[in-house]
């Protein structure tokens, strides 16, 4: 999750009696537990007359902290699971760089598969990857450098019946000596005071200082932000893209005797599908092709791993573009890494055009994706105003370098 102070937490409050840090001690006593609870349903609309009741009883402090706790737990149902989300705590900066729990238990299961016993979670964050890695058995020292999201994971650790799997350790990493453990999981910032980081040098620790220490571990993960060109990736680590429901969520770096030096993968959650290549059986791109009877949809991940040709050769098919990852055949295939459609119009791109086959189709659910094409999804439904009742599917992209559209729906299952 980053070793980086939390903007809402700063340092500089840390030994204030009035501070987050004792905010959030506060909601951990007897009260506090009684608190959250009480406004663990809280309408976000009713807050306002919900905090001027409670302060009839409580703190001001604390029942603004148990609120923006019972905000975050009702935001983090969907990320982790459920009743977690009800037990754990968090912090607005933690919950947004957390690693989704689907990712986090398939990383685990993965550390779990290598053997490995005892590792250093660098950079834990509020524990979602220490928690995972827990409830796989294995031992974790989770390292974060600032005291509120340290506090915040061992709470988590305790909450979810996990303390005795997870050490926390306020610390800064890279002074962290994690020689006596089977693997490193080094997760750094990529967030700032502006919003993202693209910089893989800028992130906190930088990914260099992240890539030595996992040199020196017997095995080690390395997160990072999926949009990583493939040429940053060292020559000794594998490279994994995942993503959980079509989203792609993250992008890892796998070191250690068993990794296959430069070989890319793609994984797709909540099935587990892996698509993967080793460097020497990559697949030349695949020949550009006029639009067939079936288009596929390759998941972000297979995108992101540069394993479209793979799946064109799976679906024998082509590129409608060679700029663009849409894969084009005359036959419907079944494929766990894309999603096909079946294509019964192909237009230039022309808003009255489509507005009138649109509106002679009777189609008023009308689904509108975009690649290579600089129109916004909604403005184009604003502008075509579907109505009716059937459905279909748009493409703003191109075909062979020109804009177009493809209208067509999902295609029927084999």
């Amino acid at each position: 999750m980053g070793q980086v102070n939390d903007p809402n937490t700063p340092r500089a409050h840390d030994a204030d009696p009035g501070g987050p840090l004792a905010a959030f001690a506060a909601l951990l006593t007897e009260e506090g537990g009684a608190l959250l609870d009480e406004v663990r349903d809280v309408d976000p609309a009713r807050e306002l007359a919900a905090a001027t009741r409670l302060r009839r009883d409580h703190p001001a402090a604390l029942v603004s902290a148990a609120l923006a706790q019972a905000r975050l737990r009702q935001r983090a149902a969907a990320k982790f699971d459920a009743g977690d989300a009800a037990r754990m705590f968090f912090t607005p900066n933690g919950f947004e760089q957390s690693t989704r729990a689907s990712v986090a238990a398939h990383r685990a299961a993965r550390f779990e598969a290598l053997g490995v016993r005892s590792l250093a979670d660098l950079c834990c964050g509020i524990g979602g990857d220490a928690i995972a890695l827990a409830r796989a058995g294995i031992s974790v020292l989770a390292v974060d450098r600032d005291p509120l999201t340290c506090a915040v994971a061992r709470a988590n650790a305790e909450a979810l019946g996990l303390a005795e799997l997870i050490e926390v350790r306020e610390a800064d990493v890279t002074e962290v000596d994690t020689s006596a453990y089977d693997a490193v999981f080094v997760d750094p910032a990529r967030r700032g005071g502006r919003g993202r980081i693209f910089d893989p040098e800028a992130y906190s620790p930088p990914l260099s200082w992240a890539v030595e220490a996992a040199r020196k571990a017997p095995r080690a993960a390395l997160k990072i932000a999926p949009g990583i060109p493939h040429e940053a990736v060292p020559g000794e680590a594998a490279a994994e893209w995942i993503s959980d429901r079509g989203d792609v969520k993250e992008a890892v770096l796998w070191f250690g005797d068993d990794v296959t030096p430069g070989a890319v993968r793609a994984t797709l959650l909540p099935s587990g599908a892996r698509l993967q290549a080793a460097p020497a059986a990559m697949l030349p791109d695949p020949d550009v092709r006029p639009v067939g009877r079936y288009l596929y949809e390759p998941d972000g991940a297979v995108i992101r791993a540069h394993l479209v040709a793979e799946v064109a050769r799976e679906v024998a098919g082509g590129l409608i573009d060679e700029t663009i990852a849409y894969v084009t055949s005359d036959e419907l295939r079944d494929t766990a890494y894309a999603t096909s459609y079946e294509i019964t119009d192909q237009l230039p791109f022309n808003v009255k055009k489509l507005k009138a086959l649109l509106r002679e189709r009777g189609v008023g659910i009308l689904t509108v994706k975009k690649r290579g094409s600089a129109v916004e999804p909604e403005e184009l439904r604003r502008k075509v105003k579907p109505q009716g009742r059937n459905a279909a599917t748009v493409f703003l992209t191109r075909v062979a370098g020109a804009p177009a559209m493809l209208i067509g729906h999902p295609a029927a299952a084999g």
